[in-house]
């Protein structure tokens, strides 16, 4: 696999900006931090274009995510921690493991709304991906930038909605045959994700 491209480097800059010095953690009067748990389910939208030069074809594809995230709030809108999930696609199944954050964009109101920013970083592992017979799959780097709603009671559990980007590189080694001489396939998932579950 290549080594990680120029474009997600504007994420991994955002993780870095957001990140608080630990002096700044200390400046907060009277808070202390707090174990934070985000728990989502949904759906992957994207479209897929397979064949070759001479005949391609581009589908529409819906699969299956999800993913919990576990951190520290060391602010009182800022969490960071790692985020483990399931990205089912069509030909692999991926498992990311990866840094992550999340950052309160805006405080939940009296009516128990508010609107959040994640972002997680890390790579696709193959874990769980069983391949054909002389088939062999890898995973690869991954970043996913997102926004959601956080409903309910401020500092209680809550309900979540997010809406995110994700891009995923993988590659698959197939077995040779008298056409080909290589059959090496690099693939880039970039898919819109929509997902619910609970946070607290």
């Amino acid at each position: 696999m290549k080594p990680f491209n120029k474009n997600g480097w504007p994420a991994l800059l955002l993780l870095l900006y957001f990140c608080p010095a630990p002096d700044a953690v200390a400046q907060e009067p009277g808070f202390k931090p707090t174990f934070m748990n985000m728990t989502e389910v949904g759906l992957s939208l994207g479209r897929v274009t397979s064949g070759n030069q001479w005949a391609q074809t581009t589908q529409n594809r819906t699969s299956f995510t999800a993913q919990t995230f576990n951190g520290i709030r060391l602010r009182p809108r800022l969490a960071v921690g790692g985020t483990v999930g399931i990205d089912w696609y069509l030909a692999s199944l991926l498992m990311p493991v990866s840094a992550g954050l999340r950052y309160d964009i805006a405080v939940q109101s009296k009516k128990g709304v508010g609107l959040f920013f994640s972002l997680d970083a890390g790579y696709g592992f193959t874990w769980l991906h069983r391949d054909l017979p002389n088939y062999r799959t890898s995973g690869g780097l991954y970043v996913s930038p997102g926004v959601g709603l956080r409903l309910g009671q401020p500092n209680r559990g809550n309900f979540v909605l997010s809406f995110s980007y994700k891009r995923q590189e993988s590659a698959v080694s197939k077995p040779l045959d008298n056409f080909y001489v290589r059959r090496d396939e690099n693939r880039v998932y970039n898919r819109i994700t929509f997902r619910m579950g609970i946070a607290f």
